[in-house]
């Protein structure tokens, strides 16, 4: 279940805030990607997803994509220790480029806010280890240049993201969610200006 290349040009069209045309000019507000693997985390203490892009094709590629399940049953602190060492060992894998990480977002709850914190630190403090650029991009905005709209559901990023990456089965909900950080950030990197991307 591919993207033809005219679909594909048309979700660049809408992260870049360009229409397509033929041929670009030398005054489009673009620029080549040069990052060529990108580590999407999507935090949360019971299920971090993460997914790693490989943009050296023509398409972009999954090169890895998984959920960090911790139960219920187990300690706060153990499903920290186990988001940072799973994040670190997908970083020393797979040797992305860039890192971008969901941004926080407003909750009611102040315990679930800090909790969910805190699985935000231990991924980013492994990813920081070594010594790869982090960004963070709003949940929304990832929303708004996947699908289409910012309020969007969780299967409907999933569905998207599978079409856009040519995946044979639907992605887990969380770990879709960190591919769409990478193809966001991929093509939010050929803007110059009006970037929607947060260095950490």
């Amino acid at each position: 279940m591919g993207i033809s290349p005219k679909d594909f040009e048309n979700l660049q069209s809408r992260l870049t805030g360009r229409r397509t045309s033929a041929k670009s000019s030398a005054a489009d507000p673009v620029m080549p990607v040069t990052v060529r693997r990108i580590l999407g985390i999507d935090p949360s203490l019971r299920g971090t997803g993460l997914g790693v892009i490989s943009f050296e094709g023509l398409q972009p590629a999954v090169v890895h994509q998984e959920t960090i399940r911790c139960p219920a049953s187990w300690l706060r602190t153990r499903c920290l220790g186990q988001i940072a060492s799973m994040v670190r060992k997908v970083v020393q894998t797979h040797q992305p480029e860039v890192c971008v990480v969901e941004g926080l977002f407003f909750a009611q709850n102040l315990k679930t806010a800090l909790t969910m914190g805190e699985a935000r630190g231990a991924a980013i403090a492994a990813v920081a280890e070594a010594d790869i650029p982090i960004y963070e991009m709003a949940p929304r905005k990832v929303k708004l240049a996947i699908v289409g709209f910012g309020a969007a559901q969780k299967l409907a990023v999933a569905k998207m993201v599978q079409r856009l990456l040519a995946l044979e089965s639907l992605p887990d909900p969380d770990a879709a969610d960190a591919l769409a950080l990478g193809l966001a950030f991929a093509h939010e990197a050929r803007r110059v200006t009006g970037s929607s991307r947060r260095r950490l």
